[in-house]
């Protein structure tokens, strides 16, 4: 689960002094993996998270007036009822106007883009043993004012999420 920032005016090679400019908003963002493609078929973790249905967005684009200090959001993610994630925006490695800037030097970012920030500690690959979502779980997550999401994990031919 992460913070998404939402772009609201075009960005290239903008400072971090004046990158939040940029933003329009910020709303929750479910950054679902599937495991067996990143690990077991190589290559680049993209292929993991590109599956219909992955990486639902809101419920709402909270408006950045509105959430004027992005780094202090407390975020958590429960899986069946069970806490798994829990921290706050604090504890981002690279802050949000540090990413705007760095990511529109590499392209411009336009109006609607979704930059996801990073999940915090607590995911089930990192788990000693790991835990893997399977069909029948519910997965419910949230960052502090920004709403929260619910979704329940189908499995036909591959893993999906609902």
């Amino acid at each position: 689960m992460e913070l998404g920032v939402v772009i609201g005016a075009q960005a290239a090679y903008v400072s971090e002094s004046e990158a939040l400019e940029f933003v329009a908003g910020y709303t929750v963002v479910n950054d679902i993996s599937e495991r067996a493609y990143q690990f077991e078929r190589g290559g680049q973790w993209t292929k993991g998270k590109s599956f219909d249905t992955f990486a639902p967005i809101g419920p709402w684009l909270v408006t950045k007036d509105e959430i004027p200090h992005p780094q202090s959001l407390r975020i958590w993610l429960d899986v069946n009822s069970e806490r798994r994630q829990s921290s706050n925006t604090s504890a981002m490695i690279f802050t949000v106007p540090r990413m705007v800037s760095y990511l529109s030097e590499l392209m411009t970012l336009m109006p609607g883009d979704v930059i996801c920030t990073g999940t915090p500690a607590g995911v089930g690959h990192g788990m000693k043993p790991p835990q893997f979502l399977r069909a029948g779980d519910t997965m419910r997550l949230g960052v502090e004012g920004l709403g929260e999401q619910q979704q329940r994990v189908f499995a036909y031919g591959t893993n999906c999420v609902k």
